[in-house]
């Protein structure tokens, strides 16, 4: 599916904005962080929790892959290990399904900065330790 041809104008501050959206910037929506940080609050989570749970929540919803870069982000900064965030792959593979967690691998691979395998038309190069070249 192409680019509709249409006459938009779009202006340089919306265009950032859905940059940085698209890039699981999503601090640009400062109404919605806030209502975010209250619903934290109103959780009784804190906040590791807050975000580990969310991260079930992507992978229920078979999310868009941006949408994991925030959300592994904020897990991390939490105080959330990498292989805790595996631990709700585990955790919500029943309930999900394998087709899902297997969706989702890869877009947390991207978010903690690893390296997806590499296909069978490409070089593979490990050399760096399974981090992702930029």
């Amino acid at each position: 599916m192409g680019v509709p041809d249409m006459d938009v104008t779009v202006d340089q501050a919306t265009s950032d904005m859905l940059l940085a959206l698209a890039m699981g910037e999503s601090g640009v929506m400062g109404e919605a962080m806030e209502m975010r940080a209250q619903l934290r609050a109103d959780s009784s989570l804190d906040a590791k929790t807050f975000a580990l749970v969310k991260i079930a929540a992507l992978v229920a919803l078979d999310a868009a892959p941006a949408s994991y870069l925030f959300q592994v982000e904020a897990a991390l900064t939490a105080g959330a290990a990498p292989r805790e965030i595996l631990g709700v792959l585990t955790a919500v593979a029943p309930q999900a399904g394998m087709a899902r967690v297997v969706s989702a691998a890869p877009e947390i691979m991207i978010a903690l900065g690893l390296e997806l395998p590499a296909g069978p038309d490409t070089d593979t190069d490990t050399s760096n330790g399974g981090k992702r070249s930029r």
